[in-house]
């Protein structure tokens, strides 16, 4: 049961970020990005083949501002190219396949044999003596989350959220919306290549394919978390998106060691809570019109 416990709190903490990705694009800027599968693998991609060239720590903000670019491609073709937001994370999503590719050396796995990763030289501190990957996964993890708190308070982070709420009555207080949807994809997308940057490296390994469906599952995190902690200010938001991973990888241990559900059901299975949580309100107000339709009916037959 330890062991379970610190596996989740460490990939809870590790893949956090990604749901902190969705909560400010999704919730924030009312985006649906769907860049973030391939902007994963390419910080995954960016930081492990750094490492293996002897740039563990180099390889992490490298690796953030690679995700920041496929961000600005996401943005280029909404703001300026005119394609709505699904089609240009798909098209972005589409392309990275490629330069993941190139990144890794045209392969599609990299791997770290005897290689140094922050997580390695982490160890050799002896801070928190089995615990340690935790602690490093909290640090960043937690920087992240201080960063987004502190910067939606700023004036331009103001300025993205209320982008998200009313486009127009950002634009007719002559902000840019573009500069604004701009700036919220990069970091966003930054956040998610960081994700991947520490997982990749966790794993001393980088998959071409380590990111497939990633957004449905920081979405279920997303979505698990304001289910329990609930939503309103941004500091909840990032407090229950933390909750809400590590809720998750808790409960996918359990699942994995005890094989209630077979693992080749998993996705389904996360697919089918995203949906559902996503569709609680409209279900919420359909049970509420049936029972009024139903009481009705019963006061009128008396």
């Amino acid at each position: 049961m330890l062991f379970i416990t610190q596996t989740a709190l460490e990939l809870g903490f590790m893949y956090a970020l990604v749901s902190m990705a969705l909560f400010l694009s999704y919730r924030v800027l009312d985006i649906a990005d769907l860049t973030t599968d391939g902007a994963f693998v390419l910080g995954m991609a960016v930081s492990v083949s750094l490492a293996a060239a002897g740039h563990p720590f180099l390889a992490i903000p490298a690796a953030m501002a690679a995700g920041a670019c496929a961000g600005f491609v996401t943005a280029f073709l909404q703001t300026r190219m005119g394609v709505p937001s699904i089609l240009a994370g798909i098209i972005t999503n589409t392309g990275l396949y490629t330069v993941n590719l190139m990144a890794m050396g045209w392969s599609s796995n990299v791997n770290l044999l005897k290689q140094q990763t922050i997580f390695t030289i982490f160890k050799k501190t002896g801070i928190g003596g089995d615990w340690y990957e935790f602690i490093l996964a909290a640090v960043v993890t937690v920087l992240a989350g201080i960063f987004i708190i502190w910067f939606l308070r700023t004036r331009l982070g103001l300025s993205i959220r209320a982008t998200g709420d009313n486009r127009d009555m950002v634009r007719a207080s002559s902000i840019n919306p573009a500069v604004t949807v701009t700036v919220g994809l990069c970091i966003a997308n930054a956040l998610t290549a960081l994700s991947g940057a520490v997982v990749g490296q966790l794993q001393k390994s980088a998959d071409i394919n380590g990111g497939t469906g990633i957004v449905v599952v920081g979405l279920a995190c997303l979505i698990i978390g304001e289910t329990v902690v609930g939503r309103g200010t941004v500091r909840r938001g990032v407090v229950a998106v933390v909750v809400g991973s590590v809720i998750y990888r808790f409960i996918y241990a359990v699942v994995l060691k005890t094989k209630v559900v077979p693992i080749e059901c998993l996705k389904l299975m996360t697919a089918i809570i995203v949906a559902l949580a996503i569709a609680a309100p409209s279900l919420r107000a359909w049970a509420a019109l049936k029972r009024r339709k139903l009481a009705a009916r019963q006061k009128g037959g008396r």
